[in-house]
């Protein structure tokens, strides 16, 4: 009886074993690249963080992370004006307690029509969704979407008796369920806000404390 000729299908298996295990093992195949063609991805040119960093395209605004510009019309270019006052550094308990840091702030913006239009701009893009475009909480779109939430009147006589720096700090680091709005809204934007707020209590008869 004639033997029957060996299969080679193992044969065959432990070649294409071996040839997954190369393919999907980093190391060997690139091992085997080098060999075969003298180099790998493994050794290739390769920058650092900002190692070899491009100047922006002339006329282009860039983006500061810095939130602070040298001046309330004036573009920040990502570094502050050391002849610039920085503001002071506080936290939401300080601004809660009314601590000194907070309600000795002075508004460094004067309250013209520019900073008025600017101010008027950004508290409706932030602040009319609790606080209504006149002030009143109670005409807010959120009043009667969530009677329980308290919403607060910016133009009462109870604000209008607190001082530029609490309100800039209530802006910057939130107070109780209002969010901080200092990621977003920038240092000189904030005084704006401030200036713009303290119009609207003139004109709902609660003027600030001296005025």
């Amino acid at each position: 009886m004639a033997d029957r000729p060996r299969s080679r299908t193992p044969v065959r298996f432990v070649a294409v074993a071996l040839l997954a295990g190369l393919v999907s093992a980093c190391s060997p195949f690139d091992d085997l690249m080098v060999a075969i063609f003298g180099r790998s991805m493994r050794d290739q040119r390769s920058f650092d963080p900002y190692e070899n960093t491009l100047l922006p395209p002339e006329g282009s605004v860039p983006f500061s992370a810095g939130n602070f510009s040298a001046g309330p019309d004036q573009v920040s270019l990502g570094q502050p004006d050391p002849s610039a006052e920085m503001p002071p550094f506080f936290t939401a308990t300080e601004v809660l307690t009314q601590a000194p840091v907070v309600m000795e702030m002075v508004n460094p913006v004067e309250a013209t029509a520019e900073s008025l239009a600017r101010g008027e701009r950004l508290y409706n893009r932030f602040c009319t969704p609790c606080h209504s475009a006149d002030g009143v909480g109670a005409n807010a779109a959120l009043a009667p979407l969530h009677p329980m939430v308290p919403l607060f009147n910016l133009s009462s006589a109870a604000t209008a008796i607190r001082p530029d720096g609490y309100m800039y700090g209530v802006i910057r680091v939130g107070r109780g369920l209002m969010p901080a709005y200092g990621h977003q809204i920038p240092h000189y934007d904030r005084w704006h806000m401030v200036n713009y707020i303290r119009q609207m209590q003139e004109q709902a008869g609660n003027p600030a404390p001296g005025e």
